[in-house]
């Protein structure tokens, strides 16, 4: 694996574009997955099984099944992920993971991380995998403070601010993630849906789910996040 420090691809950035502070990465080059790897477990022992991530006219598509992770060779933090998406079938479940760490942390399938989740209609909730945030009202939305937890068999969830901030099935939604330090804000087609803080990590890779649904993704581009004293 390859791990690179987020100020080597910044500085890459800045020589290329003219001293430009914010330039954006594409994460996807609708040609291949240079720049991923797998995690699917059922791949170790089983023969037959398929990568369930492929390239499809130009784009990045998840097929679901047999259920895994994308994930990003490279680390990062202080950035912004925008994403376009959509279920182009059924309506179902996907999500993205950011500051993802030790693999197969959870049910050995989840990376440690805290998830975005693209599930339809309920695009924006965190889970929280072996990592944990906060949000106002933390019991309001999360349930009781007994039966939270970050491993199996707790309240992990906590569902977003808003309904109805998806677009119609089989059209394109637009979610931006934006982490800074410990804090993340997800937007989705330009509504803030969640606003986190707290975090247990910072920094970490990126990651795309194979759970059950085929979902098809034309954009996944990274902006770094540029804080500078004075």
């Amino acid at each position: 694996m390859v791990i690179r420090n987020l100020f080597t691809i910044l500085f890459f950035a800045t020589v290329t574009w003219n001293g430009t502070s914010q330039t954006t990465i594409g994460l996807f080059n609708g040609k291949d997955l240079e720049g991923w790897h797998i995690d699917v477990p059922a791949m170790d022992s089983i023969p037959e099984a398929i990568n369930p991530f492929i390239i499809r006219n130009g784009m990045l598509v998840s097929l679901g099944e047999p259920q895994g992770h994308l994930i990003t060779d490279t680390k990062y933090h202080d950035f912004r992920l925008d994403i376009e998406y959509r279920f182009s079938g059924k309506p179902g479940n996907c999500g993205v993971l950011v500051f993802a760490s030790t693999p197969r942390s959870l049910y050995r399938m989840f990376p440690k991380s805290i998830e975005v989740q693209m599930k339809h209609k309920n695009a924006g909730d965190f889970w929280c995998i072996v990592e944990n945030i906060e949000v106002p009202h933390m019991e309001e939305r999360r349930g009781p403070k007994k039966e939270w937890g970050i491993t199996e068999g707790k309240k992990r969830r906590i569902p977003n601010l808003t309904d109805g901030s998806e677009k119609p099935l089989g059209e394109w939604n637009h979610m931006r993630i934006e982490c800074l330090k410990n804090e993340i804000k997800v937007w989705v087609n330009d509504e803030l849906v969640n606003h986190g803080y707290n975090a247990t990590a910072s920094t970490g890779q990126i990651a795309l789910q194979a759970e059950g649904s085929e979902v098809e993704f034309r954009t996944v581009n990274l902006t770094p996040i540029t804080t500078l004293s004075k």
